[in-house]
C-alpha cells in the first residue's frame, strides 16, 4: 500500500445522506479534506451503502421523499451490522417533538440547516472521538479474552469453567453493590485470574500427582507472573484484571499468597473472583476428582467463611444461588 493510499484508508469514513445535491455539495466542501466521504440521495440507498461500506458516522437528512431520515435511522438501528454506527440528523426542523423523535429512533445529535461549517466539523470530530474510544475499549477487551484463552492451554480446567466463574463473579458483584458497568468489567477481567500459569513449567502444571514443596513454591509464583504479564496500564479493565490475577489466592485470615494480605486489605474484586472460582471448581468434575454436590460445596464454603473467604461475599453467593445455579446449568459440561 502506498503512503497516499494508507492515508486514505486511515481517514474516517462518513456517509452523507440528503436528497438535495446542493446540500451534499456544501457538506462535501466542509468535510472532504479530513474524511473519506460517501454520498446517498435516499434512505434506501443510505441503508444499502451503510451495510456495504460500514462508515464510522452517518450525517442524515430528515425530510426526504419516500423514506424519511427517521425511518432510515430506525432500520439502521434494527440491523446488527449497522446498529452501532452513530447517526447525526442534519435538518431544518426545529420543533421539540422532532428532536425527541430523532433521539428516540437512535440519533445521537442534531445539526441545524443552514449548516455552519465550524459546528459541523466540531460535532463530527466529537462523535468520531467517541467512536474511537469505543473501538479502543472493544480492542482491549478482545486482547484480554484472547489472553484468557491462552491460559486455558496450560491448565486442566476448561473454557466453560472460566465462563461460569466469570458470570458468577458478575452476579455476586452486582449483589455487593457494583454498578452494572463495573460488574461487566469484572466479568471480562475474571478470566485473567490464572494468566500467570503461562509462566509455570509444564513439568509442574501437568504433573498428575501431588506437587512437592519445591514445586508448589514455584506454582505459588503464578499470581506475580500474571501481574507482570498484565503490567501497569491506564485501562481500568486491565487494572482490574491485574488486581484479580495478583490477589485471587489471598485469604481472609491472611494465610494466602503471594503477599499474605488479610481481610479488607484484599481488593474486593479478588475476594469475589476467589469464591466464584472455588465454588465452580468444587462443583465441577476434574480428572482428579468427581464433582461435589452444591450442598456439600456450600457447607465447605460456609466453614471457610472468615478463614479463606470474605464472610459477606459468602452470604451473597448464597443469596444469589438461584442465579448462580442458572448459570451453572446454562454452561454445563456435556
Amino acid at each position: 500500500m502506498t503512503q497516499a493510499n494508507y492515508w486514505q484508508e486511515e481517514r474516517s469514513k462518513i456517509l452523507v445522506v440528503d436528497d438535495e445535491p446542493t446540500n451534499l455539495k456544501v457538506l462535501k466542501q466542509i468535510l472532504q479534506e479530513d474524511y473519506r466521504l460517501l454520498f446517498a440521495k435516499s434512505g434506501e440507498e443510505a441503508i444499502a451503502l451503510a451495510q456495504r461500506e460500514q462508515p464510522a458516522l452517518i450525517l442524515l437528512d430528515v425530510m426526504m421523499p419516500g423514506m424519511t431520515g427517521f425511518d432510515a435511522c430506525r432500520q439502521l438501528k434494527a440491523q446488527p451490522d449497522t446498529a452501532r454506527i452513530p447517526v447525526i440528523f442534519v435538518t431544518a426542523l426545529k420543533d421539540e417533538v422532532d428532536e425527541t423523535t430523532g433521539f428516540a429512533v437512535g440519533g445521537v445529535d442534531y445539526i441545524s440547516k443552514p449548516v455552519v461549517p465550524a459546528i459541523v466539523r466540531a460535532r463530527v470530530k466529537n462523535h468520531l472521538s467517541l467512536v474511537k474510544a469505543d473501538e479502543l475499549k472493544h480492542t482491549r477487551l478482545q486482547i484480554i479474552q484472547k489472553l484468557g484463552r491462552a491460559s486455558e492451554y496450560k491448565d486442566n480446567e476448561t473454557g466453560l469453567h472460566v465462563m461460569r466463574m466469570s458470570h458468577y463473579s458478575r452476579v455476586i458483584a452486582l449483589a455487593y453493590g457494583f454498578s452494572a458497568d463495573m460488574a461487566e468489567d469484572l466479568l471480562n477481567a475474571a478470566p485473567m485470574h490464572d494468566i500467570g500459569k503461562i509462566g509455570i513449567p509444564d513439568s509442574i502444571m501437568l504433573k498428575p500427582g501431588k506437587l512437592t514443596e519445591e514445586e508448589f513454591a514455584v506454582m505459588k509464583r503464578h499470581p506475580i507472573i500474571g501481574a507482570e504479564i498484565l503490567g501497569e496500564s491506564d485501562s481500568s479493565l486491565l487494572q482490574l484484571a491485574r488486581s484479580v490475577a495478583l490477589y485471587h489466592h489471598e485469604k481472609w485470615d491472611g494465610s494466602g499468597y503471594p503477599h499474605g494480605l488479610q481481610g479488607e486489605a484484599i481488593p474486593i474484586e479478588a475476594r469475589i473472583v476467589a469464591l466464584a472460582d472455588v465454588f465452580d471448581a468444587l462443583t465441577s468434575k476434574r480428572p482428579y476428582k468427581e464433582a461435589w454436590s452444591v450442598e456439600d460445596a456450600l457447607a465447605h464454603i460456609r466453614q471457610q467463611a472468615g478463614r479463606h473467604f470474605d464472610p459477606r461475599v459468602v452470604e451473597l453467593l448464597e443469596q444469589e444461588l438461584p442465579a448462580i445455579l442458572d448459570i451453572k446449568e446454562r454452561w454445563a459440561e456435556h
